[in-house]
């Protein structure tokens, strides 16, 4: 497609220059040589300008009138005003090698860029689009327009950038001048409406099977649908994770498709992560994810929270607890408990300073599980509140954590090496709510374990118990299951953070964070410590002699 327009603005503009970029030198020349030029060829006479070079050109093709030397006959001629046949229309077509600054300086009409979801280090598609962007703007007047296009490749292949570039580029999201942040406009189209062998006479693609066959593009018969076609193809791959994974990816029916990672670079079964994701795509999540806030009854701290629906809420739940369970709490000693702490839990991983200089810093992050329950009114082991977000100060994070802990009645367990929310938490009376680390009694405690509860982050058996749990609640909770029901784990955001959780960058995914220490707080008695019980023989030192004379020591 941006061959063909390529050829076709070519033809039409005058004095323009149109380029070509690919993931590498060699594939932006052989879109220039396989497709352009050959198109170009291919124009009937009348619509064809006058062209300069070579007629299959490798490096440039020149819609100019040839170079001729001059000679006394030429001049002579040009200076009785003699009529010269045809005119050029001074316009090129070239591809450069790829490269950061490829284009760089120069003036185009259109960019095409193929393969753009494949740029592996040290090239990036980023830092590219930053530069010739600029080839297609002259001031704020837009002069050229870009075609990218690309199948994307694993993350850390290029992917990752392509996919960056792609969530800047969302219609919807338009600045006040009426431009996205990378100045393109993001179009999925799913590989049911190009795959080829299912494109009807008239060039519609065959969506599902038809009752009779229906003439294909190429003349042949097609008896089934491109939809039945890829299922079966997927049906087939069942098993082979691998292979079903780059299936999905080479041809998406969806954007989660698309930008799917390779298995092999994820520490969790990525396989269960997408049937999730694909699921709950299908399902639109309509009533089953709810955005909202909490907030205090009549603005008064310590009351009672209530929970209002609300599209621009920091908060999603799944699940909101009867009236009677809301607000449970219990008070012992001048402490106050959660009164439902055999239901649930909460996971939190919470940041300290409010704002950084650069205007970046990881989100404070928030989720809370059910335990396993046979009650009808709770869920077993669902996710029911996802949280990810970093309001302007530390404390308004502070708080909505602590008015979700209150409102679903249910502990917390924190890290603790970054310790605000923590005293935040025991200076408003509710030290009970923020459980101890489950992997040690209470006297092996430290001094500041004992006092805010929590647990640290930089022990090595604690992050792989962490990965452990999500990997666990993954396999058992998560995907498609032998009945054929799928698994009740709604939130998006943390599926995805899931699926590109590395064990070694931990600081880069807040979700996997607090959803791990949710999944700990939760099955807390798999970590308790167990003491064995040893029996230890007393010598009192008494002794008698025994018939034979013999000294011998009573043992109780």
């Amino acid at each position: 497609m941006a061959s063909a327009e390529t050829v076709n603005q070519a033809t039409t503009s005058k004095d323009a220059r149109f380029g070509v970029l690919s993931k590498s030198g060699s594939d932006a020349k052989k879109m220039f040589t396989d497709k352009i030029v050959p198109i170009s060829i291919n124009y009937p006479f009348f619509f064809k300008p006058i062209q300069d070079g070579m007629e299959r050109p490798k490096t440039e093709l020149s819609y100019k009138i040839p170079s001729k030397r001059l000679t006394r006959n030429s001049l002579k001629a040009t200076d009785q005003n003699e009529v010269q046949v045809g005119e050029g229309l001074d316009t090129t077509i070239d591809w450069k090698n790829t490269g950061d600054n490829s284009y760089d300086g120069e003036k185009l009409k259109l960019l095409v860029h193929d393969e753009s979801g494949k740029w592996e280090k040290p090239d990036n598609i980023l830092n590219n689009w930053r530069v010739t962007k600029t080839c297609l703007r002259l001031g704020a007047k837009v002069v050229g327009k870009c075609m990218m296009g690309s199948t994307s490749n694993a993350l850390d292949k290029g992917g990752n950038n392509f996919k960056k570039l792609y969530n800047d580029s969302k219609v919807e999201n338009r600045n006040r001048n009426g431009q996205t942040a990378s100045g393109l406009y993001s179009l999925f189209i799913p590989m049911e409406w190009n795959y080829e062998g299912f494109i009807n006479k008239y060039g519609f693609p065959v969506f599902d099977s038809p009752e009779k066959p229906v003439e294909g593009i190429d003349g042949e018969l097609i008896r089934h649908g491109v939809i039945d076609h890829w299922e079966n193809e997927a049906d087939g791959l069942k098993g082979n994770n691998d292979a079903l994974n780059e299936f999905y990816r080479q041809f998406p029916r969806s954007e989660k498709h698309a930008f799917r990672d390779e298995i092999e670079k994820s520490l969790f079964n990525l396989n269960k992560i997408y049937e999730q994701v694909d699921f709950n795509e299908e399902m639109t999540m309509q009533g089953y994810v709810t955005r909202g806030s909490f907030s205090w009854k009549n603005g008064v701290k310590d009351s009672t929270v209530e929970f209002h629906p609300n599209k621009t809420g920091r908060f999603k739940l799944s699940w909101i607890p009867p009236f009677e369970m809301q607000n449970n709490i219990i008070v012992k000693n001048g402490i106050k408990y959660p009164g439902n702490k055999d239901l649930g839990a909460f996971g939190c991983d919470s940041y300290d300073i409010s704002g950084t200089t650069d205007g970046s810093g990881s989100n404070g992050a928030l989720h809370g599980l059910t335990a396993f329950s046979m009650l009808t009114d709770v869920p077993s082991s669902q996710f029911f509140l996802e949280y990810v977000a970093r309001p302007q100060t530390a404390e308004i994070f502070f708080e909505d954590v602590l008015m979700a802990m209150i409102f679903y009645g249910m502990p917390i367990l924190a890290e603790n090496n970054k310790p605000r929310l923590l005293y935040h938490i025991k200076r408003r009376g509710y030290r009970g709510y923020s459980m101890n680390r489950p992997d040690r009694p209470r006297n092996k405690l430290s001094v500041t374990e004992k006092e805010l509860g929590g647990i640290p982050n930089t022990s090595e058996d604690i992050r792989q118990a962490h990965a452990a749990a999500i990997e666990s609640y993954i396999e058992t909770h998560v995907g498609l299951k032998e009945n054929g029901d799928c698994g009740r784990m709604y939130f998006q955001r943390t599926l995805e953070d899931w699926a590109k959780f590395d064990i070694n960058k931990r600081t880069k995914f807040d979700a996997s964070i607090s959803s791990g220490l949710a999944i700990m707080a939760c099955q807390r008695h798999l970590y308790a410590s167990k003491t064995a019980r040893q029996v230890k023989k007393i010598d009192f030192g008494f002794s008698k002699y025994n018939n034979q004379g013999s000294k011998s020591k009573i043992i109780q």
